[in-house]
């Protein structure tokens, strides 16, 4: 049997007997292992680039063609799984197997809807780019080089199957994720081309093989850019674009799917404008500290937005270079894994590899500036890279000092907290550690969000940064970014809020630089749901904390409970929290 948590398996052991133990080895929770374990082998064939995703490698070669067909299998198969779900009951399951259970319906019954409600498929020509695929393919090391090529070979050899059915998917599409399915295809045209070609001359396939994977690369190429082509001449000058918001009921959907919060889209809404104002009532009490030391002298503004601006405008004047943001990036991690240990935050992992590297250019363009690229909980040896995207090179000095003066050197800490440690990097190391891979492949993007968010308070609230106005500040305006977040997504896609009007309230309120807020336009323009996983996440966790903290009073250990959080994978935020209050 497969527990998530030890601890509880043994607890439960403990006070049966011999005829228990054997009931419990054959019972309910033995069969829905046995039938997890069929379920995501079958999975993995069901959606190759999933599979390969998570580092599960048998399917590379495949490559499922995007038509009618293809989505009526999809269809049959969630309901094939739905059925077979039905027949456990949650009382009969461990707590960690009804987590699962939970987790493996709302998963099936989430693709039908993104399929048959949403319909993805058909508006976001962005969702069909085979050079991502052969990117994670070509840049892996879970084969030898000459069976990757082969089984890149095999997959684009139905390349212009592929595009076609894409081009016949498209069916009134919006105009944002048509310009983002130029760029990202753009960027994956980049990999047929020079690295792809010299990684053929130096394997071992044979001349026979050599040359059929180079016709074959040449045929992907000409696919691919046909596709970009249609894009271009066929879709984008005829302007026939339905609008990039989705409206209230299916963001209510969306959110329900995709966030699982114990609130509703509606109420982390409510919640959010309430800890914006917390924020500003923080940041003004230190702002007026901080005013006299970098204004001596000087009168500080009656306005207490003003005097908020004042300050972090000095602030934000300390920054990297623009050619040395990644390698200032680079340079900040060792810091904090010192930090971790020293104060005893959590138990790391040094044999896990943490890579940073400047984002693939398949990868660009969607208004994320940074993110993390783990590996799956088959392919656990293999790196994590830490994407940071380099300022774009026709970016003009104006605007890439705004850019900098968004990541300065107090920020900047903290968006590698967020992403790195002991943020994304570490939580997914320990994800990947869970005995449950449904856990682990199903992993809930608000906990994983969320826990970012909660690492950076944990941080400061531990020392880091030696508990200097500054950076309390600067991370109270880190924090209203992910307030802000949730505030926007929910008034962009429901409320119908405008560009001028969202760029005023992250400038404003949110303090941002106008580079920052464009950009941040733009990302909620081609999401909707993922830009609200941020607060919803971090302040159910920080919330159960709190909740577990409060009776403990001095015995409270927060590594146990960092630890302990860490130890159900990435699971939605409401369910461990089932399992901590109860264990």
């Amino acid at each position: 049997m497969k527990f998530r948590y030890l601890p509880l398996l043994a607890l439960a052991l403990a006070g049966c007997s011999q005829a228990d133990k054997t009931a419990v080895a054959t019972g309910p929770d033995a069969r829905f292992d046995a039938f997890k374990s069929q379920f995501i082998e079958a999975l993995w064939k069901q959606n190759p680039d999933y599979a390969s995703g998570m580092g599960y490698h048998k399917y590379d070669s495949l490559l499922l063609i995007p038509n009618a067909a293809q989505r009526q299998a999809d269809d049959a198969f969630a309901q094939q799984n739905l059925t077979a779900l039905g027949k456990f009951t949650l009382d009969s399951l461990s707590p960690n197997n009804q987590i699962d259970l939970r987790l493996l319906r709302n998963e099936l019954r989430a693709e039908r809807w993104y399929a048959d409600t949403l319909k993805t498929w058909q508006w976001n020509p962005a969702s069909y780019n085979l050079g991502a695929a052969v990117g994670e393919l070509l840049n892996g090391r879970h084969f030898r080089l000459d069976r990757r090529l082969r089984n890149i070979s095999d997959k684009i050899s139905h390349a212009a199957e592929f595009y076609a059915a894409a081009r016949a998917n498209i069916s009134n599409p919006t105009k944002e994720h048509t310009e983002l399915a130029i760029k990202q295809n753009a960027g994956g045209l980049e990999v047929f081309g020079s690295a792809l070609a010299d990684s053929v001359r130096k394997s071992g396939l044979t001349e026979a093989e050599k040359k059929t994977l180079t016709a074959r690369v040449a045929a992907a190429r000409t696919a691919v850019q046909g596709y970009m082509d249609f894009l271009k001449k066929d879709v984008l000058t005829k302007g026939w674009f339905r609008p990039f918001r989705i409206g209230k009921a299916l963001f209510e959907q969306k959110f329900a799917y995709d966030i699982q919060s114990r609130f509703t889209a509606a109420e982390i809404y409510q919640q959010a404008l309430n800890h914006k104002a917390e924020l500003l009532h923080d940041m003004g009490h230190r702002a007026a500290r901080l005013y006299p030391k970098y204004f001596p002298g000087q009168k500080a503004p009656a306005d207490t937005l003003a005097l908020i601006t004042a300050v972090i405008n000095q602030l934000t004047l300390k920054h990297a270079p623009r050619d040395g943001f990644v390698d200032a990036v680079k340079r900040q991690i060792p810091t904090l894994v010192a930090f971790v240990n020293e104060h005893k935050l959590l138990t790391q992992d040094p044999s896990k590899p943490l890579v940073v590297r400047e984002t693939p250019l398949y990868m660009r363009g969607s208004g994320a500036g940074a993110s993390v690229s783990a590996p799956g909980p088959y392919d656990k040896g293999a790196n994590t890279y830490y994407n940071v995207e380099p300022l774009p090179a026709d970016w003009t000095p104006a605007q890439a000092e705004s850019y900098l003066r968004e990541y300065n050197d107090y920020t900047l800490q903290i968006l590698n907290i967020h992403e790195a440690i002991p943020g994304h990097y570490t939580q997914l190391v320990y994800a990947n550690r869970s005995p449950s891979l449904v856990k682990s492949i199903f992993g809930n993007g608000a906990m994983v969000e969320g826990w970012a968010v909660y690492a950076e308070r944990m941080m400061l609230e531990s020392g880091y940064g030696n508990n200097s106005d500054e950076m309390w500040l600067m991370w109270d305006k880190w924090n209203m970014r992910s307030t802000l977040n949730a505030v926007i997504d929910h008034a962009i896609q429901v409320d119908n809020l405008s560009e001028a009007d969202v760029v005023k309230m992250l400038r404003r309120e949110g303090f941002q630089e106008e580079a920052e807020a464009r950009g941040k336009w733009l990302r909620a323009t081609l999401s909707q749901v993922q830009l609200s996983s941020y607060f919803t996440g971090y302040s159910e966790i920080y919330a159960l904390r709190q909740e577990l903290k409060q009776p403990q009073g001095k015995a409270f250990d927060l590594k146990v409970f960092n630890e302990n959080f860490l130890s159900y994978g990435s699971a939605p935020v409401k369910y461990i929290r089932e399992l901590m209050l109860r264990k």
